[in-house]
């Protein structure tokens, strides 16, 4: 029997919601904010992936690679200016209230972020 991950089980059972939206009154770079739609545009693959009936375990392995790597894109992102350490924080907040900010790359990559190029 394959194991059965965190994220595999949050998919399944249907607890995975999508994060909070950067507030409007913020206005985030754009190289931001296309990280973060595309993160977002990930893991609702991800999610459509794990609860589509047929899916294969490339396709679902596939998804979770797809979603990480975009996740690991919004650590990563060295936010300068105020509004997008804002919106990358509110946003990693959202993305951890649900239990998926978990990974010690995740940590290593925000901290990596922070420090000067």
């Amino acid at each position: 029997m394959a194991a059965i991950t965190r994220r595999t089980l949050l998919a399944l059972t249907g607890a995975a919601v999508a994060a909070d939206p950067v507030s409007a009154d913020v206005r985030p770079s754009p190289n931001l904010q296309a990280l973060i739609a595309a993160h977002e545009a990930a893991y609702a693959g991800f999610y459509r992936v794990f609860n589509q009936a047929g899916s294969s375990k490339y396709d679902r392995e596939r998804a979770d690679k797809d979603e990480q790597e975009a996740l690991m894109a919004v650590c990563s992102y060295p936010a300068i200016s105020r509004n997008d350490r804002w919106a990358k924080a509110r946003y990693l907040l959202a993305i951890e209230a649900r239990g998926e900010l978990d990974l010690e790359e995740h940590t290593r990559a925000i901290l990596h972020s922070m420090m000067p190029s």
